[in-house]
């Protein structure tokens, strides 16, 4: 599998642009079947083993664009961060805590040949890096307007992400209290999952 075009420089994201021809989903959608599963499998596992709501609705993956379905796990707990999965025809959408979004694959065309297993495993990873409090987030404002930060650290996994923001919003995330670093929570286990007290 190569680089996502993310991980190029410049003159390697020009040569993929030109290699794909505008065509970013040129891979027949069928071989991310597996990713799909997995992401299944995974919503159901954490909704079993944690104090969550699950909704699942359809929602635009932005805006002017398609209805795709849209799974939320909503943590009982409100210091810990919501969880969104989009089904995409070429893959997944990662939505967590209040600004972090993933692409999986980040890229679905023939040129970078994402494979379906390395995903599922991405998947995992970033969804138990959020819900054991890896993922921080905050807003920062300079001379040309707001952005926000967000981190998130678990096991085999440090990302960043950032951008921008409009004034509405920065505004509304100060008064929430994301002008300094914020760590979402821990997710709660459900009683019965939790390890038996020794007497």
């Amino acid at each position: 599998m190569k680089p996502p075009p993310e991980q190029l420089g410049a003159a390697g994201r020009a040569r993929h642009t030109a290699l794909v021809d505008g065509n970013q989903h040129a891979t027949d959608p069928n071989r991310f079947t597996t990713l799909h599963e997995a992401a299944e499998i995974l919503l159901d596992e954490l909704a079993e083993r944690y104090q969550v709501e699950r909704r699942e609705t359809k929602e635009p993956i932005g805006p002017d664009e398609a209805f795709v379905r849209t799974v939320r796990l909503i943590p009982h707990d409100p210091v810990a961060a919501p969880m969104a999965i989009q089904f995409t025809q070429s893959g997944l959408h990662l939505r967590f805590g209040r600004w972090w979004l993933e692409t999986l694959p980040s890229c679905a065309c023939d040129h970078c040949d994402p494979d379906p297993e390395q995903l599922s495993d991405r998947l995992r990873r970033h969804a138990f890096a959020l819900v054991e409090g890896g993922l921080w987030e905050r807003v920062r404002r300079g001379l040309s307007g707001s952005w926000y930060q967000a981190r998130l650290i678990g096991t085999e996994v440090k990302a960043d992400r950032e951008g921008p923001l409009a004034a509405a919003g920065a505004r509304e995330a100060r008064r929430d209290g994301f002008a300094a670093p914020m760590r979402w929570g821990p997710w709660q286990v459900t009683p019965e999952d939790r390890p038996a007290e020794v007497h």
